[in-house]
C-alpha cells in the first residue's frame, strides 16, 4: 500500500520585516569580520514603523558604523521611498550595543585554539534529501525559488508594481517519500495601490509560478495569490520584524529537524551557526555519496566544551550501510570541534549577509554546500578500493 501525504513549506522575500532584520544583523557581522576575523558578534535587530533598534554584544577591534550599514542595507532591499513609512533615509535608528559577557568569553577563549569551547550550549540539525539537485526537500526549494523570482522581477522592472515585502508557500504531495505533484501554491506580494487584482493574479501566475514550478503543476493545483485582496501596506511599517524569527524558513522548511538557535547576527564561534552549517555539510555529503536517500544529522554542544556532547544520524531506513558505521565515518572525516569547523569551512570571512535571505542552504556559493568528502566517506566505509594509503579526514 502506497504511503501518501502532503507537506508544506514557506519562504519570505528579503523585504519581509524579519528578513530585513536578519540582513541588517548579518551586514553588521560582515563589517566586523572584514576588519577583525576574530570579532565576537551577537547582533540583534528590531524594526517597526519608522524605526529600527540595533542591540547585542560585540567585542571587536573593528571600527563599524552600524547605523550607516543599516541604512545601506534597508536601501538595497528596496525601502527607499518615504511613502512606504519605513525607508533608509528617514527611519529612526537606535543603537544599544555592549561587549560580550566575560563569563561567556572565558569558555571560548583558549590558549590552544584547537580546543576553543563552544560559544553556547545548543543542538543543531543538518538535513539532505535526494529529491532535488541541490539535495533539499522540494517544498522549501521551490518556495525559495518563488520568492527569489518575485524579487528579481521587482528589481529588473518586469513587475514594476511589486513592493519589497512578500511570501510564498508550496504544498507537495508525496507518494512513498517521492514528490509527485504540487497541490497548492500561495503567493502574497506587497504592491502599489494602483494595480488591480486581476493583473496581480495573471502576472504572478505567468511570470513567477509557472516558470518556477511548471514540472510539478497539475490541473488540480490550487492557487492563492494575495488571498486577502489587498497588500499595499507592508514591511516593518505593517508588521514588526526581529532577527532570528524565521528559523524554519532559514533551514529546511520543517522537513528534518530544526535546532533551537537562529543563525543571523552570530559570528561562527556560536555553534548555533557553525554547528548547523557543518551538520548540513555532513548530511549533504552522505546523500551525495549514495549512502542514503535522506539523512538528518544532529549535533549538540555544551558551552565552553570543544567536543560535541552527542552526534546522531538518522537515514530514515534509506541507508546502504549501518547508521553506526556512518557515525564512525563522520568522526573520522569531518571536524566537529568549533575551531576545526571554522577553519575547515573558512567561516571567518564576511560572507553572511547573503545567507540572510532565501535560505542558508542549497546554494553552492557557500562552503558548507560542497560535496567534497564523498570519496573519503566511501573509502572510510570500505566501499572503494585505493591503491595507496590516503590521509584520513580531518579529526580534531
Amino acid at each position: 500500500m502506497a504511503n501518501e501525504y502532503i507537506f508544506t513549506s514557506e519562504s519570505v522575500t528579503e523585504g519581509h520585516p524579519d528578513k530585513v532584520c536578519d540582513q541588517v544583523s548579518d551586514a553588521i557581522l560582515d563589517a566586523h569580520l572584514s576588519q577583525d576575523k576574530n570579532a565576537r558578534v551577537a547582533c540583534e535587530t528590531f524594526a517597526g514603523k519608522g524605526f529600527m533598534v540595533i542591540s547585542g554584544e560585540i567585542t571587536s577591534k573593528a571600527s563599524v558604523n552600524a547605523t550607516k550599514i543599516a541604512r545601506q542595507t534597508i536601501d538595497e532591499i528596496g525601502y527607499s521611498d518615504p511613502a512606504l513609512e519605513f525607508s533608509s533615509d528617514d527611519c529612526e535608528i537606535i543603537e544599544r550595543i555592549n561587549t560580550q559577557s566575560p563569563d561567556i568569553a572565558m569558555g571560548v577563549d583558549e590558549s590552544d585554539i584547537k580546543e576553543m569551547g563552544a560559544g553556547d550550549q545548543g543542538l543543531m540539525f543538518g538535513y539532505a534529501s535526494n529529491e532535488t539537485p541541490e539535495l533539499l526537500p522540494l517544498p522549501i526549494s521551490l518556495a525559495h525559488k518563488l520568492t527569489m523570482k518575485l524579487a528579481q522581477l521587482r528589481k529588473d522592472g518586469t513587475l514594476p508594481w511589486v513592493r519589497p515585502d512578500g511570501k510564498s508557500q508550496v504544498t507537495v504531495k508525496y507518494v512513498n517519500e517521492k514528490p509527485v505533484e504540487i497541490t497548492a501554491v500561495v503567493i502574497s506580494t506587497q504592491h502599489d495601490e494602483f494595480v488591480d487584482n486581476a493583473t496581480i493574479d495573471k502576472e504572478i501566475r505567468e511570470k513567477v509560478i509557472f516558470p518556477v514550478c511548471e514540472q510539478y503543476l497539475t490541473q488540480n493545483t490550487k492557487y492563492h495569490i494575495n488571498a486577502t485582496g489587498r497588500f499595499v501596506k507592508g514591511g516593518p511599517a505593517a508588521d514588526t520584524g526581529l532577527t532570528g524569527r524565521k528559523i524554519i524558513v532559514d533551514a529546511y522548511g520543517g522537513k528534518g529537524g530544526t535546532g533551537g538557535g537562529a543563525f543571523s547576527g552570530k559570528d561562527p564561534s556560536k555553534v548555533d551557526r557553525s554547528g548547523a552549517y557543518i551538520a548540513r555539510h555532513i548530511a549533504k555529503n552522505i546523500v551525495a555519496a549514495g549512502l542514503a536517500e535522506r539523512c538528518e544529522v544532529q549535533l549538540a554542544y555544551s558551552i565552553g566544551v570543544a567536543e560535541p556532547v552527542s552526534l546522531y544520524v538518522n537515514t530514515f531506513n534509506t541507508s546502504t550501510v549501518l547508521e553506526e558505521q556512518i557515525e564512525h565515518a563522520i568522526r573520522k572525516v569531518f571536524p566537529l570541534k568549533p575551531a576545526g569547523i571554522i577553519e575547515y569551512l573558512d567561516l571567518r570571512k564576511p560572507i553572511y549577509k547573503k545567507t540572510a535571505a532565501y535560505g542558508h542552504f542549497g546554494r553552492n556559493e557557500f562552503s558548507w554546500e560542497l560535496t567534497n568528502k564523498v570519496e573519503e566517506l566511501k573509502q572510510e566505509l570500505g566501499l572503494i578500493q585505493v591503491a595507496t594509503e590516503n590521509q584520513p579526514g580531518i579529526s580534531l
